[in-house]
């Protein structure tokens, strides 16, 4: 049996029309964004003006209805040229429209989604906590019923987007006694009485992308922004994040694909013993390594954004997430290696490169976490 792994006619067009974009507009001033920590406001209107900020929200509520496979070809592309935006458009993406789409009332839907996807409004996941990261179930956060509405206390930690960030979907506690099944999803806008913003993270890559704490105190919403019901939270979060890891792989694949790029030409324009290095045979190893596992990363990446049964979506996008973060750390570190001193160097685009690829293996469940989601549904337990 043959099996087709190639983009159609529409999903090309769309690959084209996004590395056009990401080359012409974001490529310039990228390396000041990153230098500076700015987040540019202006080309993240220009990203949701073509639809790159709502591509998993239905057509009715002002998306672009694609699927999954188109979405993580375009994540890719941007994060090619500036990672940074990639995470920007992964998370607004992935988790923030994507759980809104699939648990939220048909009210809150038609109240936030065309903002989103539109990119008149960025959003946001507030799961993680000081004390809290793959350990979800100890989170401290709070929410209360209280009349109409409901009433958070707590405070979230390393929220992409957090600042610009207009509405944030977010996990609390709304039953101490239940554990897991005590904690429900809501939708927190950032006007919400009590919702306050922290200072923005100084991190080691992923400067043009904000990241801060995020507080909730006496942050009253209204009831109707309860995602799901009441103690569904933790099932909603792993539903989301299983659906996320794929933009976080896909931003992988694409970071891989840039450093394999600039290893490339350089190993073809730098010459020592009197032959450009490229024809050295350990530099053609490496970049035949590069090459395979960027196939590899690429393809499992794209199986399981096209696979279609729930049941195995998990354990799917936890490989490609592993795998293709793990390979572009591998990647970035031999294209470093391959242009050595220079590398070194922040002139050269490789250097920032290696510093916002670190954090793949990480965000969205680290690398240990991939692989225990993997092995318990390989092993039933």
């Amino acid at each position: 049996m043959t099996i087709d792994f190639a983009l159609n006619e529409d999903q090309e067009l769309l690959r084209s029309e996004v590395r056009r974009f990401a080359e012409e507009r974001l490529r310039p001033g990228v390396r000041a964004r990153d230098r500076d920590h700015e987040f540019p406001l202006d080309l993240v209107a220009e990203m949701g003006e073509l639809g790159l900020l709502g591509m998993l929200v239905p057509e009715a509520y002002g998306g672009g209805g694609q699927d999954p496979l188109t979405y993580v070809v375009a994540v890719e592309e941007i994060s090619r040229v500036c990672p940074s935006l990639g995470v920007t458009m992964s998370v607004t993406n992935s988790v923030c429209c994507w759980p809104i789409v699939r648990y939220g009332s048909e009210a809150l839907k038609r109240g936030v989604l065309p903002e989103l996807a539109t990119g008149a409004a960025i959003g946001g996941f507030c799961l993680t906590e000081p004390g809290s990261g793959s350990d979800a179930g100890s989170m401290q956060t709070r929410a209360r019923r209280d009349g109409d509405g409901w009433v958070l206390d707590g405070e979230k930690a390393w929220i992409t987007n957090a600042g610009p960030g207009r509405f944030f979907v977010t996990l609390a506690k709304t039953d101490l006694a239940a554990g897991k099944r005590g904690i429900s999803a809501f939708l927190v806008p950032s006007d919400a009485p009590g919702f306050r913003v922290g200072a923005s993270e100084e991190k080691l890559g992923l400067r043009a992308s904000r990241t801060a704490a995020v507080h909730f105190e006496a942050c009253r919403i209204p009831a109707g922004n309860l995602l799901g019901e009441v103690g569904q939270g933790f099932k909603i979060a792993l539903a989301t994040l299983d659906h996320s890891r794929l933009g976080i792989a896909a931003q992988a694949v694409g970071i891989h694909q840039r450093a394999f790029e600039l290893a490339k030409a350089y190993a073809r324009e730098r010459v020592q013993f009197g032959v450009p290095i490229a024809e050295h045979q350990a530099v053609r190893f490496k970049l035949a390594t590069m090459a395979t596992e960027l196939a590899a990363a690429r393809l499992l990446t794209w199986h399981a954004a096209t696979h279609e049964s729930a049941r195995e979506a998990g354990r799917l996008a936890a490989e490609a997430k592993a795998y293709a973060s793990e390979a572009a750390n591998r990647a970035c570190w031999e294209s470093l290696q391959i242009h050595g001193g220079n590398g070194f160097a922040e002139e050269y685009e490789i250097s920032r490169l290696y510093r916002d690829v670190r954090v793949t293996t990480i965000y969205e469940g680290t690398s240990e976490m991939q692989r225990l989601v993997i092995a318990r549904q390989l092993l039933g337990a």
